[in-house]
């Protein structure tokens, strides 16, 4: 049996309020992994094309105001 089906068992056991701490607590997990990669790609110039095109689109006159 693998680690995650491991987990998935005893995931599978937990009563409703450890279940909802567990959730809450993998979401928060998970949105910080996220903003690490998100922070790891930008240092690398990997979404510099985002900014290139944002910066084309406003000198090219097509954004307004918000």
């Amino acid at each position: 049996m693998t680690s995650v089906e491991i987990l998935e068992e005893q995931i599978a056991e937990l009563d409703s309020a450890s279940f909802a701490k567990l959730r809450d607590w993998l979401i928060e997990f998970d949105q910080s992994r996220w903003d690490k990669q998100i922070e790891a790609d930008s240092n690398a110039g990997k979404l510099d094309f985002l900014i290139n095109a944002a910066l084309a689109e406003h000198q090219a006159g097509k954004t307004r105001d918000l």
